[in-house]
């Protein structure tokens, strides 16, 4: 094999366990995904129903945080291409 064909050949397998790296990263991006709209609804069935969490004992003040902010858009799925042509 001429050196440039095996260097088409390590790049041909380097493509192929790309793509498959990026489906898995897909896949557990959906599953992740999942589960925060799950997990978001209980929130919103409990919060709706009248349950609270005890308020906290206040402690020695510390430096204010800042508020967190979750972001709730839907991410477009990427796609994975193989057409190189």
């Amino acid at each position: 094999m001429s050196e440039q064909q095996d260097h088409l050949k390590n790049l041909l397998t380097q493509r192929e366990s790309l793509i498959s790296e990026i489906n898995a990263l897909q896949a557990q991006a959906s599953e992740k995904r999942e589960l925060l709209l799950r997990a978001s609804g209980a929130i919103e069935y409990l919060q709706q129903v009248g349950v609270k969490l005890p308020e906290a004992e206040p402690e020695a003040p510390e430096a204010p945080e800042a508020p967190a902010t979750v972001v709730e858009e839907s991410l477009p799925e990427p796609t994975v291409s193989t057409n190189f042509n």
